[in-house]
């Protein structure tokens, strides 16, 4: 039968890590994606000093997390979600080729880095994407745009150019050496995305670039973009008491949820969330009762 978590926690930065960390301390049937190293924001802050009982950089931060991650046993799963579905059973989510199911998750992806281009709602979903290894095969020997914003994500260039038959890079920051020969660096921040029914062009300083798509590869993609229905105001998620969003199950905490984007502040909800998304699965139980087995993990 196939396995099907109680939680998932999307998210690996401190909202995603407390509720992971929280999760793991009730023994639960939990799930934690993310990268690893709780976030570059963390990681690259000069000072931290409105954290209780830690006064340090961001590096000395991370490291201590990690020591207590390691110590605690919190697991971790490599992966960058790109797409959550609503099921009958709760949500399915997607990240790249992992695919699985849960009861119910907790969004914990921190915001966007990278100002939005002009067109780029719009298009989403007609020539604007976030994920390079869902949609990368559909522009096989076509023209397009990539919008980086963090190096970490370099390697998505390299495989969007083994199908695109030309790939513009787009970057204000400086990224390593790329090795396809088909990619060409771009150092601007594009100015908007044309078209008429889908994407048709790029709009730069010296004048539009034709492509047939533009993948914005970011950290933290919106999240609208790939829960579908989620409501949200801006860059962030709208919730409700318990932090709650508009769709049953899928609970949202940390920078995601909008200000202030403090560290205590993401801890703090991070908890939160965890506990009412325990809350909800038990709530379920009763509803519907499931079955025990072996290993302690819980099926319909």
């Amino acid at each position: 039968m196939e396995r099907i978590y109680d939680v998932t926690v999307v998210g690996a930065g401190i909202a995603g890590y407390s509720a992971a960390l929280y999760l793991n301390s009730r023994k639960a049937n939990y799930l934690w994606l993310g990268q690893k190293g709780f976030g570059g924001k963390l990681r690259s802050a000069e000072w931290v000093r409105n954290f209780p009982a830690f006064k340090g950089t961001g590096k000395e931060f991370a490291e201590a997390l990690e020591r207590q991650r390691t110590e605690e046993g919190v697991r971790l799963t490599e992966a960058r979600v790109d797409g959550i579905y609503k099921t009958d059973v709760g949500f399915l989510l997607t990240a790249g080729r992992l695919q699985c199911t849960t009861r119910s998750v907790i969004l914990a992806t921190g915001v966007a880095t990278g100002a939005t281009v002009r067109g780029e709602e719009r298009f989403l979903g007609k020539g604007v994407s976030y994920c390079a290894v869902c949609d990368g095969a559909l522009y096989k020997n076509k023209r397009i745009a990539v919008v980086i914003t963090s190096e970490d994500l370099a390697e998505e260039v390299e495989y969007l150019a083994t199908f695109a038959e030309e790939v513009f890079v787009f970057s204000q920051r400086r990224l390593p050496y790329f090795h396809a020969p088909n990619v060409r660096l771009i150092p601007e921040y594009p100015r908007e995305i044309v078209g008429k029914d889908r994407v048709e062009a790029i709009v730069t300083a010296r004048g539009e670039l034709p492509v047939s798509g533009v993948f914005f590869l970011r950290n933290a993609a919106p999240p609208a973009s790939f829960a579908g229905g989620l409501i949200t105001e801006g860059a962030h998620v709208k919730v409700r008491e318990c932090l709650k969003t508009n769709l049953k199950g899928l609970f949202a905490a940390g920078d995601v949820t909008g200000r202030p984007y403090q560290f205590a502040k993401a801890s703090g909800e991070g908890l939160s969330a965890a506990y009412a998304a325990l809350e909800y699965v038990k709530s379920l139980r009763k509803e519907k009762p499931y079955e025990r087995e072996r290993g302690g993990t819980l099926y319909y």
